[in-house]
């Protein structure tokens, strides 16, 4: 069972601590959904999950390989 989208943004802005300027806006959209069937104004969730993995490339390490592998499981 997967977890909701909000508590994932939540773990990454916990490891993160300095998020690339380009991912935050899609982290903050993610803080406030639960999954990737949602939308966040005109946005589906799935595009902003891969928006922010398309952000994320500065994002390293165990934490960073899991939680990136968790939502590309989910989309």
């Amino acid at each position: 069972m997967s977890r909701n989208l909000h508590e994932i943004a939540g773990e990454i802005r916990r490891d993160w601590t300095n998020p690339n300027f380009g991912a935050v806006p899609y982290l903050n959209a993610m803080a406030s959904l639960e999954n990737v069937n949602q939308y966040y104004g005109q946005d589906d969730a799935r595009g902003i999950v891969l928006y922010f993995l398309a952000n994320a490339g500065t994002w390293r390490g165990d934490t960073a390989r899991r939680i990136k592998k968790e939502l590309k499981a989910m989309i």
